[in-house]
């Protein structure tokens, strides 16, 4: 059997880029599950796994839009007017009657959000776990606690993932349990506008 002979330089590149493959599917599995279960481990494991991979310029603006965003809703303020383009296009992922797609703020505003925080005596004050930013697109897992308008709490958990252009949100994903959302929706009375 004969062998195959590469000059020493060919094999340091071709194990070169096995290692970088190899980098590369550590990287991307762990900020899958970073998104997923906003583990703070997790957070430290990228870091780790990564330190010579920056975030580009991009990156680090859209992720610190949208954290200074999430603050000041934490601190009861309206994100959505600054945050969300006036044309956004935002998906609720599912199969209760609020999933669907919503094309521009005003549809979103009235008839994706509206239906649970009238139904809400506090606003939700979101818990950040995991912001990822990766290009124009910013992944966003937190908690949202409330109280209804019986009194009751209000708590559901949150993945949202954001297209960014310019600064705003241009197009929205959101994943969430809906069947908290849809027993809000049923169970509360609207408060009186």
């Amino acid at each position: 059997m004969s062998r195959i002979y590469f000059p020493p330089a060919a094999s340091r590149n071709v194990v070169a880029a096995g290692r970088n493959v190899a980098a590369s599917r550590n990287v991307v599995a762990t900020l899958v599950f970073l998104a997923i279960t906003g583990s703070a481990h997790a957070e430290g494991t990228v870091a780790a796994a990564r330190p010579e991979i920056q975030g580009t310029g991009l990156e680090t603006q859209n992720k610190a839009i949208v954290r200074s965003a999430f603050e000041t809703w934490r601190t009861g303020g309206n994100i959505f007017a600054e945050l969300l383009s006036p044309d956004v296009v935002w998906t609720i992922h599912g199969s209760s009657p609020v999933a669907g797609t919503y094309r521009g703020l005003k549809d979103f505003t009235e008839r994706g959000s509206s239906p649970l925080t009238s139904r809400l005596s506090t606003p939700i004050l979101p818990e950040v776990h995991t912001i990822v930013a990766d290009g124009d697109t910013v992944i966003i897992r937190f908690d949202g606690s409330a109280t209804t308008t019986s009194g009751a709490p209000y708590r559901n958990q949150f993945v949202w993932i954001f297209k960014m252009k310019d600064g705003s949100v241009v197009k929205a994903e959101a994943f969430l349990d809906l069947a908290a959302y849809q027993r809000v929706v049923d169970n509360n009375e609207p408060r009186a506008q």
